[in-house]
């Protein structure tokens, strides 16, 4: 459907019988994203949110709640932009299928963003924006659904623009009113190349943030795009319309969005943003980010605030990577050679966590079955765009391989196979995700390639037998099959003292935890406990452990997430 507006898509989900009213007054504090949260955990309705407190504007939430509402929203272009995805990532396609080829290079006139009038816009104040606060230590009001654009200074130009979703804060802390919002974007992102350009040249870097217009927009900010596609043309190819912008004083404006914040980021301007509730389940603390200096802020006449709600996974921006997985296929396993697939698991918080499963060819005569090519993908797994900022990189040979996405099945096959004494390769002192505290400081951690081939060689007990454990720890709990969970306050150095005097077979991965009846009740619980809480190389111990060339071995690992002092807050409501 080729919506022009935000408007228009609303409209066309109440037709559909998808969207939850609310005509009273609802305050901004908390309030609104409370009434979210709810309609999500039951894969309910969007939300329109007619009366803001303090704002004569209109919200929406909830958009993208569902996968087959995004479905539906995309529903005429959902395979065009499928094939012109694979057309790009494996241009021999267009061979197979001329005719389809065609027809999707037809469709790529949308990809030509169309330069028209500015208008249609009223001048208001950061103020008059719906001030949405969705967890009670948030250091203010944000907005969650920007849309972040920036050009680079070298090679200025609509097409060498960057559309970026980077986290916006409108109020608190010690910005001025109306003058000043703050704006955090993590490492390896296009702005941050535009920014330290302009830096370079001595000049101030010119951003606009769009919020609102058709969800394509609000989309293709989020989309990990291949190298040389644009945003702007994936955003009007997915919406079936041009992406239409003005200029004005020098800023590129999104014709069809619903407001647009105009303002300049100067080197070395920063001041306090955060705390922020985040997607990894935890609040991102206050640290120094770049300040923009607002310009001017536009608004249409009937404008809709669009926003969502991150927290512990899964939330709204979940249907997000699901919709993406939908689109992109096997595009980043075409990137990769000898990838079959990977999953970025979303119950760890999308980065701290990879699984992935690998050729075997190196080697026709490997009696050992070491893993060989698998480390060499691994490697090129963490070269490759936001998966660079992966802690943990699990990897398995094709040979019997289990669903990458089913996440137990796929643990529950790799500790039968895995050689604790050869297989866990560290890299320390590097850099990980802006939002995770795992590690020794804001960007700053260790990553563990961990990557098992061959036969079975062990059998996982589905039954926990006695343990004893020495004092300050207890509740040994099986999670799955030879995947053992305990809790205790105690010292690392008696537990695996205690532990090595004993008979554990079939235990194959053991993790510290601070309550591990919560951990063993979901497997979920256990995915998001222990890789979001810990760091590689500060937390993983082992029975019968040894380095040796520097390299760590051992024959049971166990990795330590109980929450230490220099974790950030857990979000509760």
């Amino acid at each position: 459907m080729a919506y022009k507006s935000l408007k228009q898509c609303v409209s066309d989900i109440d037709k559909k019988g998808e969207l939850l009213k609310i005509s009273d007054e609802i305050n901004p504090d908390l309030d609104m994203a409370s009434i979210h949260l709810d309609e999500f955990a039951k894969s309910g309705k969007t939300i329109f949110f007619k009366n803001i407190k303090g704002s004569k504007f209109s919200a929406v939430s909830n958009l993208f709640g569902t996968l087959e509402r995004s479905r539906f929203i995309f529903r005429d272009s959902l395979q065009i932009v499928k094939d012109l995805i694979d057309i790009k990532t494996n241009p021999i396609s267009v061979l197979n299928n001329p005719a389809k080829a065609i027809f999707t290079a037809l469709n790529g006139i949308y990809a030509l963003p169309k330069k028209v009038r500015f208008k249609g816009f009223n001048e208001i104040q950061i103020e008059d924006l719906p001030q949405i606060k969705c967890w009670k230590n948030d250091g203010g009001a944000f907005i969650t659904l920007p849309q972040v654009y920036s050009e680079d200074p070298e090679n200025p130009g609509i097409m060498n623009s960057n559309l970026g979703m980077y986290r916006i804060q409108l109020s608190g802390n010690d910005y001025v009113q109306n003058k000043e919002v703050g704006m955090h974007y993590q490492i390896h992102r296009g702005i941050g190349v535009h920014q330290k350009k302009a830096n370079k040249k001595g000049q101030p870097l010119k951003v606009s943030i769009f919020v609102g217009g058709p969800p394509s927009h609000t989309f293709a900010a989020v989309m990990p795009l291949p190298e040389g596609m644009s945003e702007l043309s994936f955003a009007g190819v997915l919406g079936k319309r041009r992406f239409r912008y003005s200029k004005k004083d020098g800023y590129t404006i999104s014709a069809d969005s619903d407001f647009v914040i105009c303002g300049e980021l100067h080197e070395n301007d920063t001041k306090t943003e955060g705390p922020f509730g985040d997607h990894l389940g935890y609040y991102s603390l206050k640290h120094d980010f770049p300040v923009l200096k607002v310009h001017k802020v536009y608004a249409k006449e009937n404008a809709i605030w669009p926003f969502t709600v991150v927290g512990r996974p899964p939330q709204e921006d979940t249907q997000f990577g699901a919709l993406i997985h939908e689109i992109s296929g096997k595009a980043i396993e075409k990137e990769i050679p000898g990838l079959k697939s990977v999953n970025a698991v979303d119950e760890a918080g999308v980065h701290p966590l990879l699984l992935a499963v690998g050729s075997e060819r190196y080697t026709p005569y490997n009696p050992t079955k070491q893993p060989q090519e698998l480390l060499t993908i691994a490697n090129h797994i963490l070269g490759t765009g936001q998966m660079s900022l992966a802690k943990y990189v699990f990897i398995c040979d094709e040979e019997n391989a289990p669903n990458v996405n089913d996440e137990k099945e796929y643990f529950t096959h790799f500790l039968e196979r895995v050689n604790w004494k050869r297989d866990m390769h560290f890299q320390t002192k590097t850099t990980i995700d802006t939002l995770d505290y795992s590690g020794d400081g804001l960007n700053e951690g260790s990553k563990v390639v961990v990557a098992a081939a061959g036969e079975v060689k062990r059998k996982l007990v589905a039954v926990l037998s006695n343990i004893d454990l020495p004092n300050e720890f207890s509740n040994p709990k099986l999670v799955s099959n030879g995947n053992l969970v305990l809790e205790g306050k105690g010292d690392m150095n008696d537990l695996i003292a205690s532990l090595e005097k004993q008979n554990v077979a079939g235990i194959a991965l053991i993790t510290l935890v601070d309550d591990s009846t919560f951990v063993s009740e979901e497997f979920s619980n256990w995915l998001w406990v222990t890789f979001t809480r810990s760091d590689p190389a500060n937390d993983i111990y082992g029975l019968h452990s040894e380095n040796k060339n520097k390299h760590f071995s051992c024959s049971i690992p166990i990795i330590d997430a109980r929450i230490n002092v220099h974790h950030a807050p857990i979000l509760e409501r």
